[in-house]
């Protein structure tokens, strides 16, 4: 069995960290919630039900950011050098499909989403999630997720436009 924690934790460990730096914008938070999330998943994994690890483990992690929000209430912004050297040093795979200019142009309009829509986005597009599995980390439902993901996509695109006509 330890086995098996140390393969799903080496498996995981760096789609969780991004997944909570997006949420969170600071390098040490996002390790210790990364900590955190497989901490309590060792803890609860009575609570695993069959779904795929790793949209169990982003339900978790998502848990585990929700409750550190909750209790600091304080928003860390970071410039947007900070988000490209993510990017950059992650070697993900939006960074071969677009340009430095356009991740910078996209993290900035993620940026000024709402939350949840944010959420949705980062989940969904950003991080590979299904629908379904997203809805389950966020606890909605797959219908109301669809609407989150839709008006998130649709407010960048309109700002994308927008920001084109300047």
């Amino acid at each position: 069995m330890k086995e098996n924690i140390d393969s799903i934790y080496n498996m995981y460990f760096q789609d969780i960290y991004r997944f909570l730096i997006s949420l969170c914008h600071d390098h040490h938070t996002a390790e210790d919630l990364v900590q955190e999330t497989f901490f309590r998943a060792h803890l609860n994994i009575e609570n695993y039900n069959g779904e795929t690890v790793k949209s169990w483990l982003f339900s978790v992690a998502y848990r585990v950011f929700i409750d550190y929000y909750r209790k600091h209430k304080r928003v860390v912004v970071k410039e947007q050098s900070f988000f490209s050297n993510i990017f950059d040093k992650k070697k993900v795979l939006l960074d071969s499909l677009i340009t430095k200019e356009e991740i910078n142009e996209i993290v900035s309009l993620l940026e000024t989403l709402p939350e949840k829509h944010r959420y949705a986005v980062l989940l969904h597009d950003f991080h590979g999630l299904s629908q379904a599995e997203a809805a389950e980390v966020m606890n909605v439902q797959q219908s109301h997720f669809k609407v989150l993901l839709f008006r998130g996509r649709q407010a960048i695109r309109r700002r994308k436009v927008e920001e084109n006509e300047r």
